[in-house]
């Protein structure tokens, strides 16, 4: 579950992630002479195109659309199935023009950024596009992830749009739900790559499950850390996390704040919780573990000490393809680690 500044005061707010710094977006580009797949080949899909979202919204065009600006992740997790978009809003690119770990294997020049930080919307480039959907992640119901909540009703009425939940699901419903509306937009979901991929995930699931099973003590932290706040994610609010609960992961259940979502700790506290594994946030603008080092109570946690500190994608982008390793990675933690609290 994303985490923020206390300054952020809404539920919106605290939910962005890491940092005013804010999250990512890219997403890869729609070459117009591309017919291998993506929108191109939806486009030759004859006919309307429907789908119903998680708000319950039907969404009805004349044809297959074209024109996607998307959330970085969910473009991403499109992409895996090879549809691709115009553009894109979300942490797309780091501050030395890298893509950022939200962007998944989109080529990040080739898509048109409208917003790279939390509270960026270039709504006249948006406009240029001529979208024809817009596609983002919900947090929380009804409210699209990473569109200004100050400009969202002028964004909103540009386009229709498909929201998917990242929350209050899980994290198999998640991907079911992101393959569905690939499909719809000629995705390839049926394929040997696609096929592959979701071997590789529900085997990953059978390991982690095995794994927890094996070793029934062990409790894992959910942390993300900013200079000021030591942040403890409850487990059932995100779908990641809510996922690896339902396979036997034992997580450290923090007393949340008024928003539900975390925990927020001064980092004289950070140890409050005892926890034999940390799962901390990885994305940009959340503290990693070097930065960290200069926090005398992280350094102090029996997991730091013991090594046991593993990277969380806290916005998995979903697509079977990249939610195989995140399950691969958290069961080899389970398998090696001891336990210290």
């Amino acid at each position: 579950m994303p985490n923020a500044r206390p300054s952020h005061l809404t539920r919106r707010g605290l939910l962005a992630a890491g940092s005013a710094l804010g999250l990512g977006a890219a997403l890869a580009a729609c070459g117009s002479d591309d017919k291998k797949g993506g929108t191109d080949k939806a486009a030759e899909k004859p006919g309307p195109w429907s789908f119903t979202d998680d708000r319950g919204k039907n969404v009805q065009l004349k044809a297959a659309p074209k024109n996607i600006v998307a959330f970085t992740g969910t473009a991403a997790a499109l992409y895996d199935y090879g549809v691709e978009v115009k553009g894109v809003f979300g942490p797309t690119t780091t501050k030395d023009n890298k893509p950022d770990v939200q962007a998944g294997d989109l080529d990040v020049t080739k898509v048109k950024v409208i917003g790279n930080v939390y509270g960026e919307f270039k709504i006249e480039q948006y406009a240029a596009l001529n979208p024809e959907l817009l596609i983002t992640n919900m947090w929380a119901k009804d409210d699209p992830w990473y569109v200004p909540p100050q400009s969202k009703d002028k964004i909103m009425k540009l386009a229709p749009s498909v929201l998917l939940w990242a929350a209050e699901t899980t994290m198999q419903k998640a991907l079911e739900r992101h393959a569905e509306l690939a499909a719809s937009l000629g995705g390839d979901v049926k394929g040997k790559k696609a096929a592959d991929a979701k071997a590789r995930f529900e085997k990953a699931a059978a390991r982690l499950r095995a794994a927890a099973k094996a070793k029934p003590d062990l409790k894992v932290l959910i942390g993300s850390g900013s200079p000021e706040l030591f942040y403890v994610s409850v487990p059932k609010m995100s779908a990641d996390t809510l996922y690896f609960q339902e396979l036997g992961v034992k997580f450290v259940e923090p007393k949340a704040n008024a928003q539900g979502f975390f925990e927020e700790l001064s980092w004289e506290n950070a140890g409050k919780y005892g926890a034999d594994i940390i799962i901390l946030d990885n994305r940009t603008g959340t503290l990693q573990p070097d930065a960290l080092k200069s926090k005398p109570t992280w350094t102090q946690l029996p997991a730091v000490k013991a090594g046991q500190v593993v990277p969380r994608v806290t916005e998995p982008i979903y697509s079977y393809d990249k939610c195989a390793p995140i399950l691969e990675d958290l069961a080899k933690a389970i398998e090696t680690a001891k336990k210290v609290a």
